[in-house]
Order: structure tokens, then C-alpha cells, then sequence
């Protein structure tokens, strides 16, 4: 893309979106979310997937025609799941279909997610950039759609951060501090897109919220890259006992009141990202979609 598809690409994400990742649930309950969120006045609904189960551009395809105008991306689409021609074709057609409403995350996972699919997990680096050398490759068996998608890369360390700047249109990290984001945002540069993840609990006891954070966290999964990044920016070994230290918990969630929530969300876009995905702990869809129509007066000033 280039600065002026990347300006576009901005508009239409706005600067707020939020994350609708639960688990399995009737196509009519996530149609009522997304709506739901759409009409609060949220930019973006981004959806995740496992190896299996809720494939995400079936899933993208169901909450693309159910919604008006809100842009729809995928938070991430794990190349494991499909050969890259796949994946090129696959948002290709939704570009095409639904224009200037699609953004394309991809992601690498983690090893324990890609062995226990029976794939053998090796250089996520090398890996990344042979499938988007695969993708671009096979664009043109592919519709062109009137308004390019953005490709984003889940990126949380230099190297595959150097990636994203160089050979997509910016990158998608998640649960990461806001220094975490003011150094992408160093390395993109201006001309790239920097769309941040960040959890949401609303919860004002501090040792409930924490209790909540530390539950969902992934600072205990074997060869986490997670634990890697917050390394390179400065925590110990000691911070991730136990699910994570307080010092680390309140640094990669953002809890407490709306207000408080808020401010936390601000801090990413004044240190240099594009928009923010919210997502909630939350046990159903209309539960997390409540939270999302609290928080909206705060964030979106509706």
C-alpha cells in the first residue's frame, strides 16, 4: 500500500476497535455483537482463530454481512492454517465484495499451539517471510479489489517487526506495555500502520483484577513469545512467577474503572499507535458487547 491507501486504511479503522474473541457461539449471537458494536460507534471488530473450529474468513465473511460500515479484520489468521495462495485468495474476495472493509492480520502462534495441530514448528521469522513472498506470488490468480486491504504482522520483536516495515503495511502486537508501542513505533516509522491489542478488565479491586489478568495471561505458556518481548524491555525471570508480578500485570492490562481504562487506552495512541483493539474477559458475546457499549462514551465521546 502506499501513503495515501495507508491514510485511508486509518480512516476507516478509526483510532478505536475492539477484539470478539469467545468461544464457540451461534452465527446469531455474533451478528447481534457485531451490531451491537457498530452502532456504539467503534472503527474496527477483529477476530481471532485457532487451528480449527472458527475459521476466520468464514467468520469474517458472516460479521462483514451482517454490519453496515465497520471495517472487519482478522486478529490474527494463522498461516498454519492455510497455504499462503489461501490466504491471498481467501481476503482477496472479501476486499473485493466489501470494499475499504477488510484488514488482514497474520500471525506466526506459538509452538505449542502449532505442534499440538501435528504441523512441526520451525524459525517463525523464516517462516513469516516465506509465506508473504507465497502471497505475493499468487495475487494475481486472485480478485484485485478496489480498495487494498491492509496486511498487518503480529509482531512483537525486532526481527519480525523489521518484517512488517519492510514487507507489509505495518504490524499488529498485543498485550504489550506502552513503551512496548512507542519502540514500533520508532521502528515503523510514519508511513506504517501500528495496531495495538490491548486487554480490558473492568474491575476497580486490584487484587480481583489481577486475579483476572494473571488467569488469562499468557506468561506461563512454554516458549512464549510474550515472555520474550518483555524481556528486551527490561523485566525479570522473577516478573513472571506465579502469572506475572503486579509490576507486569499493570503494565500489559488495563483495569479499573472506565475512566481509568481509558486513560490507559489513550496512552498507546500519544505513543504512536494507529488504533487499539479492545478485547474482554468476558464469558459469552453479549456480555463482552455490553462492556464495549460501557466503555464507548469514554473512549469514543459518544
Amino acid at each position: 500500500m502506499g501513503s495515501d491507501a495507508v491514510l485511508e486504511a486509518r480512516r476507516r479503522l478509526g483510532r478505536i476497535g475492539v477484539g470478539l474473541t469467545t468461544p464457540i457461539a451461534p452465527a446469531d449471537e455474533w451478528r447481534q455483537a457485531a451490531r451491537q458494536v457498530e452502532d456504539a460507534g467503534y472503527g474496527a471488530i477483529w477476530v481471532n482463530e485457532a487451528i480449527g473450529g472458527r475459521e476466520v474468513f468464514t467468520q469474517l465473511g458472516v460479521l462483514l454481512a451482517a454490519t453496515e460500515r465497520i471495517t472487519l479484520g482478522s486478529g490474527i489468521a494463522n498461516l498454519w492454517a492455510r497455504h499462503p495462495a489461501a490466504m491471498q485468495g481467501a481476503a482477496s474476495v472479501l476486499a473485493d465484495a466489501y470494499p475499504g472493509r477488510l484488514a488482514l492480520g497474520i500471525g506466526v502462534s506459538m509452538s505449542a499451539i502449532v505442534e499440538q495441530s501435528g504441523q512441526t514448528w520451525g524459525s517463525p521469522l523464516t517462516r513469516m517471510r516465506e509465506y508473504l513472498e507465497g502471497m505475493d506470488a499468487s495475487a494475481q490468480a486472485a480478485p484485485t479489489p478496489d480498495v487494498p486491504f491492509p496486511r498487518l504482522l503480529a509482531a512483537l520483536g525486532p526481527k519480525m517487526q523489521g518484517l512488517a516495515r519492510d514487507h507489509a503495511d505495518g504490524m499488529l502486537p498485543a498485550l504489550m506495555p506502552v513503551e512496548h508501542t512507542r519502540k514500533a513505533r520508532e521502528l515503523l516509522g510514519p508511513d506504517k500502520l501500528l495496531v495495538v491489542g490491548q486487554p480490558v478488565i473492568l474491575e476497580t479491586d486490584p487484587d480481583k483484577a489481577r486475579g483476572i489478568a494473571r488467569q488469562a495471561g499468557p506468561f506461563t505458556i512454554p516458549g512464549s513469545p510474550y515472555v520474550r518481548a518483555l524481556r528486551n524491555l527490561g523485566f525479570s525471570e522473577a516478573d513472571f512467577d506465579g502469572g506475572g508480578s503486579d509490576a507486569i500485570i499493570d503494565a500489559c492490562f488495563n483495569w479499573g474503572d472506565e475512566a481509568a481504562v481509558a486513560k490507559g487506552i489513550t496512552a498507546h495512541l500519544d505513543a504512536g499507535a494507529d488504533h487499539v483493539c479492545l478485547w474482554v474477559f468476558q464469558p459469552d458475546l453479549a456480555s463482552s458487547a455490553e462492556q464495549f457499549e460501557r466503555l464507548a462514551p469514554f473512549l469514543l465521546g459518544t
